[in-house]
């Protein structure tokens, strides 16, 4: 029997959401979720409207949070993909946006194949594939390769502590790419975004705000974000820094599930 959830308008904490990075910080990164988290998260619920938001595509949040039974999208009441560029709330789809209208074939194509180069001259321990991934709101570039196992991740992300690869890639595509009005967000252990500067995680904000607009809507006043990469350069920093949202650093989903028994005593 699925779990039953007050209207928004009828929570008990009514003007309060919480807001959840993924990775990190609702599962291990790119690991699935576990049952104690969607356990608390649907208690969480019963009080405050929640919602996650990701850099990953739907697809990906879907394996994550959701099962081949379950949807991710009756989890959480808003869901929002790809820094929110495609939303749902309540399971229904809200207006969506894409990077590749905004910049153009041509910028695109000429900013793809710069990574394309850079990557193939990089001397790292390992390359396996997908190297650049399209998304709807951003491409996500990675050096190693988003094919390269969970083994091969771990010893990427140490190598990377070390070398810096993505710190310097990055610093040549600001260089190269400055004036097109990108920002370059490194994130999770494999990997940076590229999306125009005002689209990374507050981007989702505009919904909320527009939720406010709509008859019988609610105005979410107060708005909690939990994330791991919550430091200058990380791609959770925008949103936790935004001062629309009360931020709130977690370490993993441990951390995270103790932070919320202490804020809304569950």
């Amino acid at each position: 029997m699925a779990a039953t959830f007050p209207p928004l308008e009828e929570r008990p904490i009514k003007n309060t959401i919480c807001l959840f990075d993924v990775d990190g910080t609702l599962t291990p990164a790119r690991l699935s979720v576990s049952p104690e988290m969607l356990d608390m998260l649907a208690r969480l619920r019963q009080k405050v409207a929640i919602g996650f938001v990701g850099g990953s595509d739907l697809v990906k949040q879907q394996e994550q949070l959701g099962t081949s039974e379950i949807d991710v999208k009756t989890l959480f009441d808003f869901c929002f993909a790809e820094n929110g560029l495609t939303a749902y709330k309540n399971g229904q789809a809200l207006p969506s946006n894409s990077f590749i209208k905004w910049i153009g074939e041509d910028q695109y194509k000429e900013l793809v194949n710069f990574c394309l180069h850079y990557i193939a001259d990089l001397d790292i321990p390992v390359k396996r594939g997908t190297f650049v991934e399209f998304r709807n709101g951003m491409i996500n570039v990675s050096p190693v390769g988003r094919n390269a196992s969970t083994q091969e991740r771990n010893d990427y992300e140490a190598y990377d502590k070390v070398h810096k690869i993505r710190e310097q890639f990055v610093a040549k595509l600001r260089e190269r790419f400055g004036h097109l009005g990108l920002t370059f967000s490194i994130g999770g252990q494999i990997s940076f975004d590229v999306f125009p500067t005002g689209w990374d995680k507050t981007y989702c904000l505009r919904h909320l705000e527009n939720e406010a607009k709509k008859a019988g809507g609610v105005s979410y006043t107060t708005v909690h974000f939990f994330g791991d990469k919550t430091f200058q350069g990380g791609n959770d920093y925008e949103i936790f820094s935004d001062e629309r949202t009360e931020g709130h650093t977690v370490v993993g989903p441990e951390d995270t599930m103790e932070q919320l028994r202490k804020l809304f005593d569950l």
